[in-house]
C-alpha cells in the first residue's frame, strides 16, 4: 500500500519548517546509512539530535498524532523521531530497501521500521528530479508531493529518490513500527475501517454498523500486539 496524506503540516507550518532548516548546518546523508545504503546514498541531513530537528520532528509527531488516515492506516505502536534531509546539485538516491530495525539515538530502544514515511517539505515548482520512486524496476509509483503532504508505504519495498537537478528539495523521513506487522491485514484493516466510516457518514444502520465495528475490533485483537 502507498498511501498519501495530505495536508499533515498547514502552510504557515511548512514555512516555518523551511525557515529553521535553512539555518542549520548540514552533514553527510551516510551517516545514518547501512553498508549497502550508504554506496547508494547522495544526500545531506540535520544530525541526529539537532535541536532544531527535535523540534520540528516534535511538531510533526503531534500533527501525527491528530490524522486520522495515518492512524487508520499505521496503527503505529511506535515512532521513529523524524530526521530531515536535503538534494541539490545532482543528489541522488539510488535504489534500497531500508533496514527492518533501527534504533532510536540516545536511547535503548529500537523500532522495526514496518512502515516507512516521506514528508515533503519543498514545493515541487521549486525544484527538477528528486521524484520518490517506489516499487521494482517497471512496476515503480511515482511520488512528488505539494510541501506539507506526505506519503506512506511499505518499509520492505525498494524505493529511490531520482537526481536532483535544479533547486533544493527538503522532506522529512521516519519509520513507523505497527501494532499489526503484516502488510495484507493492515490493509484490510485500512479498507475495513474506511468503509465504516463511509457508511456512518450516510446514515446506514446503526445496530448493523455497531455489529460490523465489533468484527474490526476483534479482528484488531486478534492480530496487534501492544
Amino acid at each position: 500500500m502507498v498511501l498519501t496524506i495530505p495536508g499533515l503540516l498547514s502552510a504557515a507550518q511548512v514555512a516555518d519548517f523551511q525557515q529553521a532548516l535553512g539555518s542549520v548546518e548540514w552533514v553527510d546523508g551516510k551517516a545514518t546509512a547501512g553498508y549497502l545504503s550508504s554506496r547508494a546514498k547522495n544526500n545531506e541531513q540535520v544530525p541526529e539530535g539537532h535541536p532544531v530537528g527535535r523540534r520540528l520532528g516534535n511538531v510533526i509527531l503531534e500533527e501525527l498524532d491528530k490524522n486520522e488516515s495515518f492512524i487508520s492506516a499505521a496503527l503505529p505502536m511506535r515512532v521513529l523521531p523524524p530526521l530531515f534531509n536535503r538534494y541539490s546539485d545532482g543528489h541522488a538516491y539510488g535504489g534500497h530497501i531500508d533496514g527492518a530495525v533501527r534504533p532510536i539515538a540516545g536511547t535503548p530502544f529500537r523500532v522495526r521500521t514496518d512502515l516507512s514515511a516521506t514528508l515533503f517539505l519543498a514545493d515541487p515548482a521549486e525544484y527538477d528530479g528528486g521524484e520518490l520512486m517506489i516499487g521494482e524496476a517497471g512496476d515503480e509509483k511515482r511520488v512528488k508531493l505539494p510541501a506539507g503532504d506526505m506519503v506512506l508505504y511499505s518499509g520492505g519495498t525498494v524505493h529511490r529518490v531520482t537526481p536532483v537537478t535544479r533547486g533544493v528539495r527538503l522532506a522529512a523521513f521516519f519509520w513507523v513500527q505497527s501494532m499489526v506487522r503484516d502488510e495484507t491485514r493492515r490493509t484490510i484493516l485500512f479498507d475495513f475501517d474506511n468503509a465504516l466510516q463511509h457508511l456512518g457518514r450516510t446514515g446506514a444502520d446503526h445496530d448493523a454498523c455497531v455489529r460490523l465495528a465489533g468484527v474490526y475490533h476483534n479482528l484488531l485483537r486478534q492480530w496487534a500486539d501492544s
